[in-house]
């Protein structure tokens, strides 16, 4: 198993998988809360989040803390890094050749 990867990959991890997404596949607590994608925080167990498609990160305004894809299966899965990169790389999109 490589305990390596690259910038790029790292990079499409964060930002092409929807946090959404993740959350939904983890089948981790959400809802969608007065036309906003909500979640229950994996840190401090609170409701009070969002989530920024733009960006693609969920924040949680109870802890103060922003997560992107990765940190959400590590912590929802309590896993390390590598195995977080692991579980998400099947679900990146596939690339567009230019």
């Amino acid at each position: 198993m490589p305990r390596y990867f690259s910038d790029e990959l790292l990079r499409r991890l964060r930002n092409d998988i929807p946090v959404a997404q993740v959350l939904e596949q983890l089948d981790w607590p959400h809802k969608q809360r007065d036309g906003r994608f909500v979640f229950l925080c994996p840190a401090c167990r609170e409701y009070l989040t969002a989530t920024n498609p733009r960006t693609n990160l969920g924040r949680s305004f109870a802890c103060e803390r922003t997560f992107n894809p990765i940190d959400l299966v590590m912590l929802i899965e309590d896993v390390d890094f590598v195995t977080a990169v692991q579980t998400l790389q099947p679900h990146l999109p596939p690339t567009t050749s230019s």
